[in-house]
Protein backbone atom coordinates (compact mmCIF):
# COMPACT_ATOMS: atom_id res chain seq x y z
CA UNK A 1 0.00 0.00 0.00
CA UNK A 2 0.82 3.30 -0.31
CA UNK A 3 0.43 6.91 2.17
CA UNK A 4 0.89 10.14 1.81
CA UNK A 5 3.36 12.53 4.18
CA UNK A 6 3.63 16.07 3.55
CA UNK A 7 3.55 15.56 0.13
CA UNK A 8 5.66 12.60 -0.05
CA UNK A 9 4.14 9.07 -1.77
CA UNK A 10 5.74 6.10 0.35
CA UNK A 11 5.49 2.33 -0.39
CA UNK A 12 4.30 0.35 2.74
CA UNK A 13 5.66 -2.98 2.70
CA UNK A 14 4.05 -5.58 4.99
CA UNK A 15 5.35 -7.78 6.71
CA UNK A 16 3.50 -10.31 9.21
CA UNK A 17 5.53 -12.23 11.69
CA UNK A 18 4.43 -14.32 15.02
CA UNK A 19 5.77 -11.28 17.05
CA UNK A 20 3.86 -9.29 19.75
CA UNK A 21 5.00 -5.57 18.65
CA UNK A 22 4.95 -3.60 15.54
CA UNK A 23 8.35 -2.28 13.91
CA UNK A 24 8.47 0.17 11.34
CA UNK A 25 11.80 0.99 9.12
CA UNK A 26 12.99 1.65 6.13
CA UNK A 27 15.27 -0.25 3.78
CA UNK A 28 18.06 0.86 0.95
CA UNK A 29 15.27 0.72 -1.77
CA UNK A 30 13.40 3.15 -0.54
CA UNK A 31 10.63 1.56 0.87
CA UNK A 32 8.95 1.72 4.62
CA UNK A 33 8.44 -2.02 5.91
CA UNK A 34 5.98 -2.90 8.71
CA UNK A 35 6.97 -5.90 10.63
CA UNK A 36 3.76 -6.89 12.67
CA UNK A 37 1.56 -9.53 14.12
CA UNK A 38 -0.34 -11.47 12.18
CA UNK A 39 -3.61 -10.41 13.71
CA UNK A 40 -3.03 -6.67 12.36
CA UNK A 41 -4.95 -4.92 9.77
CA UNK A 42 -4.12 -2.26 7.04
CA UNK A 43 -6.57 0.21 9.17
CA UNK A 44 -4.00 -0.33 11.84
CA UNK A 45 -1.01 0.34 10.07
CA UNK A 46 -2.76 3.37 8.72
CA UNK A 47 -3.59 4.73 12.40
CA UNK A 48 -0.09 3.73 13.27
CA UNK A 49 1.55 5.84 10.76
CA UNK A 50 -0.10 8.86 11.28
CA UNK A 51 0.31 9.06 14.91
CA UNK A 52 4.07 8.53 13.85
CA UNK A 53 4.47 10.76 10.80
CA UNK A 54 6.57 13.37 12.23
CA UNK A 55 9.18 10.46 12.71
CA UNK A 56 8.58 8.94 9.90
CA UNK A 57 9.17 11.31 7.47
CA UNK A 58 12.64 12.12 9.33
CA UNK A 59 13.87 8.31 9.31
CA UNK A 60 12.74 9.17 5.16
CA UNK A 61 15.27 11.96 4.78
CA UNK A 62 18.01 10.24 7.00
CA UNK A 63 17.66 7.55 4.01
CA UNK A 64 17.55 9.71 1.80
CA UNK A 65 20.55 11.61 2.66
CA UNK A 66 22.63 8.12 3.37
CA UNK A 67 21.99 7.10 -0.47
CA UNK A 68 23.33 10.80 -1.13
CA UNK A 69 26.71 10.36 0.93
CA UNK A 70 26.75 6.67 -1.15
CA UNK A 71 27.10 8.22 -4.79
CA UNK A 72 28.73 11.51 -3.81
CA UNK A 73 32.01 12.56 -2.62
CA UNK A 74 32.13 15.99 -1.04
CA UNK A 75 35.79 17.53 -1.48
CA UNK A 76 36.10 21.11 -0.34
CA UNK A 77 32.81 22.62 -1.32
CA UNK A 78 32.65 20.53 -4.65
CA UNK A 79 30.84 17.33 -5.13
CA UNK A 80 32.62 14.73 -6.88
CA UNK A 81 30.27 11.25 -8.48
CA UNK A 82 32.14 8.04 -6.69
CA UNK A 83 32.83 5.67 -9.46
CA UNK A 84 34.14 2.31 -8.42
CA UNK A 85 36.92 0.70 -10.70
CA UNK A 86 38.55 -2.82 -9.24
CA UNK A 87 41.48 -1.87 -11.55
CA UNK A 88 42.35 1.33 -9.99
CA UNK A 89 45.59 1.27 -7.30
CA UNK A 90 45.05 4.68 -6.22
CA UNK A 91 42.05 7.16 -5.44
CA UNK A 92 42.44 9.99 -8.27
CA UNK A 93 39.80 12.48 -9.63
CA UNK A 94 38.91 12.74 -13.32
CA UNK A 95 36.85 15.61 -13.72
CA UNK A 96 33.82 15.61 -11.97
CA UNK A 97 34.23 12.17 -10.76
CA UNK A 98 36.18 10.71 -8.14
CA UNK A 99 37.48 7.09 -9.03
CA UNK A 100 38.26 4.31 -6.20
CA UNK A 101 38.72 0.91 -5.95
CA UNK A 102 36.65 0.17 -2.76
CA UNK A 103 35.63 2.15 0.07
CA UNK A 104 37.82 1.52 2.05
CA UNK A 105 40.27 2.56 -0.09
CA UNK A 106 38.07 6.17 -0.44
CA UNK A 107 37.75 6.56 3.22
CA UNK A 108 42.17 6.62 3.36
CA UNK A 109 42.41 8.90 0.83
CA UNK A 110 40.04 11.42 2.94
CA UNK A 111 41.90 10.53 5.87
CA UNK A 112 45.16 11.50 3.95
CA UNK A 113 43.38 14.44 2.59
CA UNK A 114 42.64 15.76 5.81
CA UNK A 115 46.03 15.75 6.85
CA UNK A 116 47.39 16.90 3.89
CA UNK A 117 45.08 20.34 3.38
CA UNK A 118 44.58 20.82 6.79
CA UNK A 119 48.35 21.12 7.95
CA UNK A 120 49.36 22.96 4.24
CA UNK A 121 46.30 25.59 5.16
CA UNK A 122 48.30 26.21 8.42
CA UNK A 123 51.33 26.71 8.00
CA UNK A 124 50.41 28.80 5.27
CA UNK A 125 48.69 30.93 7.53
CA UNK A 126 50.97 30.64 10.69
CA UNK A 127 53.63 33.40 9.89
CA UNK A 128 50.86 36.42 9.81
CA UNK A 129 50.43 35.29 13.35
CA UNK A 130 52.96 36.68 16.10
CA UNK A 131 53.90 35.14 19.32
CA UNK A 132 52.20 32.04 18.86
CA UNK A 133 53.62 29.22 21.18
CA UNK A 134 54.42 25.74 19.62
CA UNK A 135 51.31 23.72 19.36
CA UNK A 136 50.17 20.28 17.73
CA UNK A 137 47.72 20.08 15.21
CA UNK A 138 45.04 17.32 15.42
CA UNK A 139 42.46 16.00 13.70
CA UNK A 140 39.00 14.24 14.66
CA UNK A 141 35.48 13.81 13.61
CA UNK A 142 33.37 16.52 16.12
CA UNK A 143 29.61 16.74 16.32
CA UNK A 144 29.23 20.21 17.57
CA UNK A 145 32.06 22.21 16.74
CA UNK A 146 34.55 22.61 13.95
CA UNK A 147 37.50 23.53 15.60
CA UNK A 148 39.01 23.55 19.43
CA UNK A 149 42.14 25.37 20.98
CA UNK A 150 43.18 23.73 24.15
CA UNK A 151 45.98 26.13 25.37
CA UNK A 152 46.33 23.88 28.27
CA UNK A 153 48.24 21.46 26.23
CA UNK A 154 48.52 23.40 23.78
CA UNK A 155 46.86 21.64 21.04
CA UNK A 156 44.07 22.87 18.09
CA UNK A 157 42.00 19.99 16.86
CA UNK A 158 39.98 20.62 13.80
CA UNK A 159 36.98 19.07 12.62
CA UNK A 160 37.69 16.48 10.00
CA UNK A 161 34.42 17.46 8.05
CA UNK A 162 35.95 20.58 7.15
CA UNK A 163 37.47 18.90 4.05
CA UNK A 164 33.91 18.98 2.68
CA UNK A 165 33.74 22.64 2.71
CA UNK A 166 35.17 25.47 0.71
CA UNK A 167 38.64 26.16 1.56
CA UNK A 168 38.07 29.65 2.84
CA UNK A 169 35.56 28.35 5.57
CA UNK A 170 38.57 26.05 6.43
CA UNK A 171 40.65 28.74 6.75
CA UNK A 172 38.23 30.91 8.70
CA UNK A 173 38.57 27.82 11.52
CA UNK A 174 42.49 28.02 11.67
CA UNK A 175 42.12 32.07 12.22
CA UNK A 176 39.49 31.55 14.45
CA UNK A 177 41.66 29.33 16.68
CA UNK A 178 44.65 30.30 16.51
CA UNK A 179 43.24 33.89 17.75
CA UNK A 180 42.81 31.92 20.55
CA UNK A 181 46.33 32.34 21.53
CA UNK A 182 45.54 36.06 21.91
CA UNK A 183 42.35 35.82 24.02
CA UNK A 184 40.66 32.52 25.62
CA UNK A 185 37.11 33.54 25.62
CA UNK A 186 34.82 35.06 22.61
CA UNK A 187 34.49 39.15 23.79
CA UNK A 188 34.84 41.78 22.05
CA UNK A 189 38.46 41.76 21.79
CA UNK A 190 38.57 38.39 19.95
CA UNK A 191 36.36 39.61 17.43
CA UNK A 192 38.56 42.04 16.54
CA UNK A 193 41.39 40.07 16.23
CA UNK A 194 39.56 37.65 14.22
CA UNK A 195 38.12 40.56 11.54
CA UNK A 196 42.27 41.34 11.47
CA UNK A 197 42.70 38.01 9.74
CA UNK A 198 39.10 37.42 8.08
CA UNK A 199 36.67 40.55 7.46
CA UNK A 200 34.10 38.60 6.58
CA UNK A 201 33.94 36.20 9.36
CA UNK A 202 30.48 36.76 9.99
CA UNK A 203 29.50 35.39 7.00
CA UNK A 204 31.56 32.63 7.28
CA UNK A 205 29.81 31.36 10.32
CA UNK A 206 26.74 31.45 8.83
CA UNK A 207 28.09 29.27 6.06
CA UNK A 208 29.30 27.24 8.45
CA UNK A 209 25.80 26.70 10.33
CA UNK A 210 24.04 26.16 6.77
Amino acid sequence: MQVEIEGILIDVVIVRKKNKNIYLRFKEDGKLYATCPIFVTEQDLLKLIENNKEKIIKMYFMLSKTQENNLFFNYLGKKYTIVYDQAVKKCHFDGDFIITKNEKMLTTFYQEEVKRVFTEEMERLLPFFKSIPKFQLKFRTMKTRWGVNNRGNQTITLNTELLKKEKDLLDYVIIHELCHFYEANHGVRFWQRVEEFYPNYKLARKRLRE
